[in-house]
């Protein structure tokens, strides 16, 4: 879909929160587990961060923690890569090792 349309307008809770919620490498693990653990299928995309300009804030979340979040639709144009997660025989998805 995110590839025939060449944008992502975001997901339900995106759409509802006017942004897109995105994670930095360093938080990826701890995002997965805690929104997307029951998901049957999740796909990594790595994006260029410079490309999405102004669009891209880096804002304070719960915890302190600073948060990627994208206001306007996501072009494919950013995207550098995307990776399917496969998940470990215990249900954990596996992440590519340049992911701490």
């Amino acid at each position: 879909m995110f590839r025939d349309s060449g944008v992502f307008e975001g997901s339900p809770d995106d759409l509802r929160n006017g942004f897109v919620h995105l994670s930095g490498a360093a938080r990826l693990r701890k995002t997965v587990e805690k929104h997307f653990a029951g998901a049957a299928e999740l796909v990594l995309v790595a994006l260029d961060a410079a490309s999405l300009g102004a669009s891209l804030r880096w804002e304070v979340s719960r915890g302190g923690a600073k948060f990627p979040h994208l206001y306007g639709s996501l072009p494919m144009g950013a995207v550098r890569g995307i990776t399917p997660l496969r998940r470990e025989s215990d249900g954990i998805f596996l992440f590519p090792p340049e992911i701490p």
